[in-house]
């Protein structure tokens, strides 16, 4: 890992805190127009928006793996080594890299699979590898960037400083899908879950209470799924009382889930059968690539670490430290729990029913481990889900606090308490955005929609890094990148590459998403934004 250089912490003294634009220029300039670093700086320290500085290097990397190691390393695993199957083929459920392989090879896209996503097998290790090298080098760029601006609102506030204001939006928007989606997933999950294990020992929730309303295109009968909303109320009151006692809460969650993958790989260890790793990559590098885009949604989270920017005690130091570090300790683990799971039993068998559900807890029921590590497993499943939550439920209101400091949201979103110095309202509105939908709908497959969202954030931030590379090489950096320009554009490739490995009917939900924001831009935010209202002052005087 590149050193910390000298002068952490120091920054340039300006002769003059001014943003990268002319007020009573054209307005169509708005869209481009850029925020100065040393003006986000100030802005971050207006008392009446100050944030607790609380957060040291460990509570960082905690927050890091409390996000990135969620439901998905004791499920996704056995799905994506299985692959995925839709009963009707449609071109919608087709691969954006498989039509264009074969547009390619046969100028037709009619040798395309489109029922779903091919099984990569026990190559879903490589997968895991190769998903980590990609986000490693995105990992970089977001250490730099968060070195140099320590301020709330992550790949937001970096493309506002760097690429424009038009482009933040986007990314702001782009990361209120992934923020959201990712939210009510995990909160119908941890539902679902909890629910199963609850009847395991004679406790049975009402299927009225305790399922979401719509699910798989129909409607279910239920009337609301209450432990999905209940989680996160009680999240929420965790997160607004203080950053302090939510990142205590998370570091006792990610201490335990990290003893239960330890626990599985310890005994599942003890269970594997080398044959089951033959053959290694059933459907070659295709699968290895699908299978990555599939395990994508685990990684999803160490760039929420940049979110607590405005709460550390020393961002420019300890910002890189739980970026990297959280990324490292991650893959080690995820990695170890794919080669042990899948040498454990065969990957065919993780296609559907129980197996499909809970894989870790699955295979080592079917072999015969004790009910305790069966229970561990279950235990730090449900500390996965709820830690998972809770550093979202986090990230997201300092992002919707950034975008209404800077006018693109209502200034409701950046109110602090005037006790515990949160982003109250934030938190509060973001916990029935995702709560009422997870009360409601099981959103399924649509969860590819944080993927996309947070693979095009990462190309987004990776430029960024280039970009202020070239306009202000003199600035102190913390933290360096090295080989610039060519590691940020090796993260482009590999994230856009990644983003190749998701379904059209991804893309298409991702389009109109931008789409929409891009209309609430033009018909509120660009009014409303800062620079509009220095234009709409200078004219006036």
């Amino acid at each position: 890992m590149p050193a910390l250089s000298p002068g952490v912490g120091e920054l340039p003294a300006p002769t003059r805190i001014t943003n990268l634009w002319t007020p009573g220029a054209p307005l169509a300039n708005q869209l481009f127009a850029r925020k100065s670093i040393d003006k986000l700086i100030a802005d971050a320290e207006d008392p009446e928006h100050r944030l607790k500085k609380s957060l040291g290097p460990w509570s960082l990397t905690a927050l890091g793996i409390g996000a990135i190691i969620g439901s998905g390393i004791f499920v996704l695993t056995g799905t994506a080594a299985a692959g995925e199957h839709f009963e009707a083929p449609s071109l919608l459920h087709a691969q954006v890299l498989d039509l264009l392989a074969n547009f390619l090879r046969t100028g037709s896209t009619g040798g395309a699979l489109m029922h779903g996503r091919p099984p990569a097998g026990p190559s879903i290790a490589i997968s895991f590898l190769l998903v980590a090298v990609a986000c490693s080098f995105a990992g970089l760029c977001y250490a730099e960037l968060a070195s140099m601006i320590p301020i709330a609102g992550s790949a937001y506030t970096y493309s506002y400083a760097t690429l424009g204001e038009i482009f933040a939006w986007i990314i702001g928007w782009d990361l209120i899908l992934e923020y959201v989606v990712s939210n009510v997933a995990v909160a119908v999950g941890f539902s679902g879950y909890s629910k199963a294990q609850l009847a395991a020992f004679g406790v049975h929730l009402p299927d009225k209470w305790s399922s979401p309303v719509w699910a798989s295109g129909q409607w279910t009968g239920a009337y609301f799924n209450l432990p999905g909303f209940l989680i996160v109320f009680v999240l929420t009151l965790l997160l607004v009382r203080g950053v302090r006692e939510s990142a205590k809460a998370n570091n006792v969650m990610v201490a335990i889930k990290i003893g239960a993958i330890l626990t599985f790989l310890m005994v599942g260890g003890m269970l594997v059968h080398p044959a089951n790793w033959k053959p290694f990559a059933p459907s070659g590098f295709g699968g290895i690539v699908t299978g990555g885009a599939i395990v994508f949604f685990t990684y999803i989270g160490f760039d929420s670490v940049s979110t607590a920017a405005e709460e550390c005690n020393t961002p420019q130091r300890d910002l890189p430290f739980g970026i990297i570090a959280s990324l490292v300790i991650c893959t080690i683990l995820y990695v170890g729990v794919a080669v042990v799971l899948l040498g454990m039993m065969k990957y065919t068998t993780f296609v559907s029913g129980p197996a499909a559900d809970a894989p870790v807890a699955y295979a080592l029921a079917q072999l015969g481990a004790r009910p305790f590590y069966r229970s561990v497993i279950v235990l730090g499943a449900l500390m996965g889900m709820i830690s998972s939550l809770l550093v979202f439920q986090y990230g997201q209101a300092r992002i919707w606090y950034a975008m209404s400091r800077d006018g693109l949201l209502p200034k409701l979103f950046s109110a602090v308490h005037p006790r515990f110095k949160t982003p109250y309202w934030s938190t509060w509105i973001a916990c029935f955005a995702v709560g009422i939908p997870a009360g409601l709908v099981d959103i399924g497959d649509a969860a590819d929609l944080s993927n996309i969202g947070t693979l095009f954030a990462f190309v987004l931030v990776s430029l960024g890094v280039i970009f202020l590379r070239r306009h202000q090489p003199d600035r102190p950096r913390a933290f360096r990148v090295p080989l610039v320009p060519w590691f940020p554009l090796i993260s482009v490739l590999l994230c856009g590459g990644l983003m190749t490995g998701l379904t059209v009917i991804t893309w298409i939900r991702f389009v109109v998403w931008l789409f929409l924001g891009l209309c609430i831009y033009i018909f509120y935010s660009r009014r409303h934004s800062e620079f509009c209202q220095q234009s709409l002052s200078s004219r006036q005087n």
